[in-house]
């Protein structure tokens, strides 16, 4: 029997959860402090409805996913593996390192799986990109940019750095094995105190340089990360069709007589398996649950993206 899935947050995002959870056959009951909403999923999906106050104490539930304001997500976290459960927490996993920390502690004191929602370390374009670097296709990896843009969500509680931000550090994080060693941010707010548009840049320990833009009032979508290496460089562009999301230039750079020289070439597109990433994401977890591996997005990354995040916030007054 396949574990039994609670998903705490019926939002947007948990209905997302809610959806691909019961697609997957693992979808046991919602919950939300908004009792209409969570049994308007109850009904529609057939599962429960469970009171928030309620879901932590159920035997019939043996894993939970969290898609609360970040702010509610620490607490919820630590009551959950008090209480024997498994969990995945949506990004970010709080807004502070210590809460953080105290629910990723939590998890490991009880023996319990804390599994993060960074959800492209399961875009397949992206694991092809993995591939491709540890393969040394690209050689030594020297630069990282991501750009993610585009027009909302507006939060009260968090910034577009902490709302966009995470899941390319995630990913920044899996390429580079290591944590920054400099973290600079910058920031502007035109709507309130919260910062509108971010920048970060990060060095880490063998002199990789990476960047980072967040924004929520851009015009147009942009969701792409570019690794540049001494072979080749290579481009995940995820508004971009299939066969056309994971691109690799192979670019030649020389000195000639003292002077630089340098060929541009068109790109070769790499086929990529297509498969949802939130699909892939869940059934992970479910595959965690059952073998009691260690996650992919496991707590501990999580905990180094909100030192990211912390060190890289703006503070406008």
């Amino acid at each position: 029997m396949k574990p039994r899935i609670a998903v705490l947050g019926c939002g947007y995002w948990g209905s997302n959860h809610i959806r691909t959870l019961k697609a997957l056959g693992a979808l046991h009951a919602v919950s939300d402090a908004n009792r209409a909403r969570a049994e308007g999923f109850a009904s529609e999906q057939d599962c429960l409805a469970i009171d928030p106050d309620a879901l932590f104490a159920r035997d019939d539930v043996d894993g939970i996913v969290m898609a609360l304001p970040p702010q509610f997500h620490a607490d919820a976290a630590v009551r959950a593996v008090e209480a024997g459960k498994d969990v995945l927490v949506e990004k970010p996993i709080a807004l502070t390192v210590a809460d953080g920390e105290r629910a990723v502690a939590a998890a490991a004191d009880h023996g319990r799986i804390f599994m993060v929602g960074h959800v492209l370390r399961f875009h397949p374009a992206f694991e092809k990109l993995k591939e491709l670097i540890d393969a040394g296709e690209l050689g030594e990896v020297k630069y990282i940019h991501s750009h993610r843009l585009g027009l909302g969500k507006f939060h009260t509680e968090n910034d577009a750095l902490w709302d966009l931000a995470p899941h390319d550090l995630s990913m920044i994080l899996a390429i580079t094995g290591a944590a920054p060693v400099e973290v600079r941010g910058e920031g502007a707010a035109l709507l309130d105190r919260l910062s509108d548009f971010a920048h970060v840049h990060m060095r880490f320990p063998n002199g990789l340089r990476s960047h980072l833009f967040a924004s929520r009032l851009n015009p147009y979508r942009e969701r792409r990360l570019t690794v540049v290496g001494t072979k080749a460089m290579a481009v995940f562009d995820d508004v971009e069709p299939w066969e056309r999301k994971l691109a690799v230039y192979r670019h030649a750079v020389w000195q000639d007589s003292g002077q630089w020289a340098f060929t541009a070439n068109e790109p070769s597109y790499v086929a990529v398996e297509q498969g949802m990433p939130l699909t892939r994401e869940l059934e992970h977890f479910l595959h965690c649950i059952e073998t009691r591996e260690a996650p992919r997005t496991s707590g501990e990354e999580a905990i180094t993206v909100l030192r990211i995040l912390t060190a890289g916030t703006v503070v406008h007054v």
